[in-house]
């Protein structure tokens, strides 16, 4: 999956778009990549050794969880970010684990790869691996929540 289908799926966009590319997607797992290396917040995050932030690590877990529930959790067929109203999907309501166990640089593509553990009406327990280079760089585990504009 491409990023205008991907953008069929997410309210984001760039700068904030952090879901690049889906290599894998059902629904309950989701492997998508980002590459940060022209990203405007790694130039100064922390200028001469860059790394990607971790709180830009944990919003590429919970974006790419956002897809998996557009696309098969949505409370709407056929939703499309531009056309559906009525809902917030994929609302961050809670992240219970994180934890960063190595440096992720921006000149490396990220893969994440995220599981849904549990699935509760409108509230989404997962939890993500983000690797570079074929190493573990975190491991995260959050809810998210659809909800109906009129509760917004």
């Amino acid at each position: 999956m491409e990023q205008n289908e991907v953008k069929k799926l997410l309210h984001h966009r760039d700068p904030y778009l952090m879901v690049d590319r889906v290599i894998e997607i059902s629904p309950e797992y989701i492997h998508s990549q980002k590459d940060m290396s022209s990203h405007v917040i790694t130039g100064g995050h922390f200028p001469g050794a860059p790394i990607v932030p971790g709180a830009m690590l944990q919003e590429m877990c919970t974006q790419a969880a956002g897809v998996m529930i557009s696309k098969f959790h949505a409370p709407v067929e056929d939703y499309d970010s531009e056309k559906t109203k009525g809902y917030a999907l994929g609302v961050l309501s809670e992240i219970k684990n994180a934890k960063f166990v190595g440096m992720t640089r921006p000149d490396q593509v990220i893969d994440i790869k995220v599981k849904l553990e549990n699935k509760q009406r409108s509230r989404f327990d997962f939890t993500a691996v983000v690797f570079q280079d074929g190493e573990s760089r975190a491991a995260i585990s959050f809810q998210l929540v659809n909800i109906p504009s009129d509760l917004l």
